[in-house]
């Protein structure tokens, strides 16, 4: 690059795309008078393709018909102003019309339809079948590798990617299905700048965008367009900026299409289709795509909005436990010091520190003492709203970078400005490798000072520092909840302590109650160790035996025994002993079950659990059921090696619903060996029933039955 030439680095966002004066050859365009629809210019192949030179002054019935001519004139003078006319037929093959009005003139697009037009019930057919599977995805990472799929599957093309802009402007991408002679750009970033503003907003104009040959030659209006350049921002067949040409050509690409993901009014990505030789996508195709799009768009949202809605529950169940360890601890700061351990989990946090008058108390990792006072002082003195968040602490409060690797992330809220009472949460460093689709640093500018296409494409990699993972909005509304929930303990210990004499009453009857309870999670807590130590005894005989078909034995029942474990672990921490969440049961349980399958296994179990409470018996049964189904996909499924398996619970009424779903090649029904006979007996006695279901790929395994409590009572 010359540095002697200023750089205009703004030149591709001013740089006019909606005027081009000229469209892509594969069409025409007929530019009438709106009044009385006689043609005043034209663009591409009008004299071969209609086998006319006079058009000039020539009506629209007399090029395309009158039965064409009467269609554009109706659309153009409805409340839509435009749209798809209809085909007509060119030579030997069909074409399609579309006409839009443009101030004084109508400008009617004619480009070629399918070789071999599709009927409508396929077309629509594929799309039902595309939906289906949308709805199907456990998770977004499903969803936007079955969208790259299905989309590659309508179009044709043998590259698509699903594109999201980030906050930067920025794009990763997040889903891609292509040809194998085709280069993956699978989870790389493109910078801003390869999309310029004024081309987002055209996205968000014309959803379905296509250049069937990358390397067209302009077909420019004709005669010269004289005043004020013709808008052609929602023409279909409207020229592209050459730079955008050159771009593609750089990526060696013939072809490109891209359909808008539009969510709220909002561009939120492209699906970007891209072929190795040029290729058409027919009207009908493009229909489709943003049918699909919206379809994509519903989904997205669904399945963010239910993520949500499950972390609130999550949180809103963590809340309550914390608040009750709280309430129950004999003063203030002891079940401050107790509750440390719980706040962290709570919201996800590395560290959490509670500054209450002179007292520091603090767990997990945390910056240094001085710093945290230096922070508590500085943020008491902050006219901000409650509370205060960020991922970059050191950007905000630069005493904090040299503890940047342990305080990247802050969360905080005040308690009381008074004592000052104050609760930190404190998120590591989270060192990000981000891979480029080519350096987005190095800047390429031609003789003149213009920004010129970059050439090459390989991944660039860069490392981003002093950053923590951002804190979702349903953790900082968990946190304010926090806040709120220890101020009315507070509130509620000063009104205790001045009516003491007159709960003397109530008290000895809690106390009783307390002891029993203590009692019952005594004997919880010495069954856990007892069933503990049975399950070490199995680990060990099963790595001193010779034959692994016992060693695989001894691990199936040290993990029917967990199940059973955690269960009275769960009893000792919990204060209900009746009843037990058998969400957090069963994440806890698949924890453990993952960490003794090997660290192979990290990430492959997806949960998808809502809050359920049954009884402490039954969650047993269940949790061996569970632990038998999870057996019987790393064996079969899977052959012992690690795979995908997705868990999902929920609750109807009185039944609960329980799916574990595999993606492997295993059987596709019930078995006959002794795991199997166990887990019919325990379903049995569940009253419930098991449905072996094919998960294309897969198995998928769905068990129903009633809470219980009916029974019970």
């Amino acid at each position: 690059m010359n540095v002697d030439v200023a750089i205009d680095l703004t030149a591709c966002d001013r740089e006019p795309i909606h005027l081009p004066g000229s469209i892509q050859p594969h069409g025409m365009m007929l530019v009438a008078d709106r009044d009385n629809l006689t043609v005043t210019h034209v663009a591409g192949p009008v004299e071969d393709l209609l086998k006319v030179q006079d058009w000039r002054g020539a009506s629209l019935a007399r090029l395309l018909g009158e039965e064409t001519a009467d269609r554009v004139a109706r659309l153009t003078q409805s409340v839509a102003r435009g749209g798809f006319v209809g085909q007509i037929r060119l030579a030997t093959r069909l074409f399609d019309v579309h006409a839009r009005e443009q101030g004084e003139t109508v400008l009617v697009e004619v480009e070629p339809g399918p070789l071999v037009p599709a009927s409508g019930s396929s077309i629509l057919g594929g799309l039902e079948a595309a939906g289906l599977a949308f709805e199907r995805a456990p998770n977004l990472k499903a969803l936007f590798e079955r969208a790259a799929v299905e989309f590659r599957r309508i179009t044709g093309f043998d590259r698509v990617m699903i594109y999201r802009f980030l906050d930067d402007d920025a794009g990763a991408v997040l889903a891609e299905d292509r040809a194998d002679f085709m280069p993956a750009f699978l989870n790389h970033r493109f910078p801003g700048s390869d999309i310029p503003r004024q081309a987002r907003a055209l996205y968000l104009r014309n959803l379905v965008r296509v250049i069937p040959d990358i390397r067209y030659e302009p077909a420019a209006l004709r005669p010269s367009w004289q005043g004020e350049p013709l808008d052609m921002s929602d023409c279909a067949l409207r020229s592209v900026s050459p730079v955008h040409m050159q771009y593609m050509q750089n990526m060696g690409v013939g072809a490109s299409a891209s359909i808008s993901i539009v969510r709220d009014g909002e561009l939120w990505g492209l699906i970007a289709c891209h072929h190795a030789t040029p290729k058409l996508l027919p009207y009908d195709l493009r229909v489709a795509c943003r049918a699909l799009s919206g379809g994509l768009v519903r989904q997205i949202k669904a399945k963010e909005e239910a993520d949500v809605l499950r972390e609130r529950i999550r949180l809103r169940s963590m809340e309550d436990e914390i608040v009750g360890l709280l309430s129950r601890a004999p003063s203030l700061d002891e079940g401050l010091g107790e509750i440390l351990p719980d706040l962290m989990q709570a919201l996800n946090a590395d560290g959490v520190a509670v500054l209450r008058g002179g007292a520091l108390l603090h767990g997990g990792a945390c910056p240094p003492e001085s710093v945290i006072r230096d922070l508590a002082a500085w943020l008491a003195v902050q006219e901000r709203t409650e509370p205060f968040e960020t991922s970059r602490l050191p950007s905000f409060f630069p005493a904090a970078e040299p503890s940047r690797e342990v305080a990247s992330g802050l969360l905080a809220v005040t308690v009381s400005r008074d004592e000052p009472f104050q609760i930190f949460w404190f998120r590591a460093e989270q060192v990000e490798e981000i891979n480029w689709a080519g350096n987005p640093h190095k800047i390429v500018a031609g003789p003149d000072g213009m920004l010129t296409p970059r050439a090459s494409f390989e991944a660039w990699s860069e490392a981003v520092h002093g950053r923590a993972r951002p804190w979702a909005p349903a953790e900082i509304d968990a946190a304010e909840h926090l806040r709120r929930a220890v101020v009315e303990v507070r509130q509620t210990r000063r009104m205790r302590e001045l009516n003491a004499r007159l709960s003397e009453t109530v008290a000895e009857k809690d106390g009783l109650l307390a002891q029993k309870e203590l009692l019952l999670r005594e004997v919880n807590h010495r069954v856990q160790n007892s069933l503990q130590l049975v399950s070490s005894f199995l680990g060990l005989q099963g790595r001193a035996s010779d034959s692994e078909e016992l060693k695989a034995s001894f691990e199936e029942a040290r993990r029917r025994l967990s199940a059973v474990a955690l269960v009275h672990r769960r009893l000792y921490r919990a204060d209900q002993i009746e009843s037990i969440d058998l969400s957090r049961y069963i994440e806890e349980l698949l924890q453990d079950m993952a960490a003794s399958m090997g660290q192979e296994w990290d990430g492959q179990l997806s949960l998808r659990l809502e809050p359920v409470v049954v009884p402490t018996d039954r969650a047993v049964t269940l949790g061996l059921v569970l632990t038998e189904l999870a057996i019987n996909a790393n064996k079969y499924a899977y052959g012992g090696r690690a795979g995908p398996i997705d868990i999902a619970l929920s609750q109807a009424g009185g039944r609960l619903s329980m799916v574990v779903a595999d993606r492997g090649g295993g059987r596709r029904g019930p078995g006959q060996g002794f795991g199997t006979r166990m887990m019919n007996a325990m379903v049995g006695q569940l009253h419930g029933a098991l449905d072996y279901q094919d998960n294309d790929p897969g198995l998928r395994v769905v068990l129903t039955a009633p809470l219980g409590f009916e029974a019970d009572a």
